[in-house]
């Protein structure tokens, strides 16, 4: 699965996009550079019922932003993304 549809999938279960989930984490404190993943990951857990691998693709975003390493673009595996950046704003307004 690659990292938008994680974010894809997050979305769909939650009703939240990732950037409405940047959002609450700024709110909770949880984009300080000192925050530990597991801090964040234990509150997607507890208010979301977001599974590690999920959480963590929103901690990625919560603490790092929008950009992912080239090296998992046009991979052609199964974990490939089509771009370096990754769409926070919807999946129904992604550009196509």
């Amino acid at each position: 699965m690659s990292f938008q549809a994680y974010l894809d999938n997050i979305e769909e279960k939650t009703g939240l996009t990732p950037r409405q989930f940047i959002a609450l984490a700024q709110e909770k404190g949880f984009d300080d550079p000192d925050t530990k993943a597991g801090v964040i990951v234990d509150w997607l857990k507890a208010d979301y019922d977001l599974g590690r691998g999920h959480a963590m693709a929103l901690v990625h975003v919560i603490k790092k932003g929008e950009k992912i390493d080239a090296k998992h673009v046009a991979t052609g595996t199964a974990h490939s993304d089509e771009s370096d950046t990754l769409w926070l704003d919807g999946k129904q307004s992604r550009p196509v």
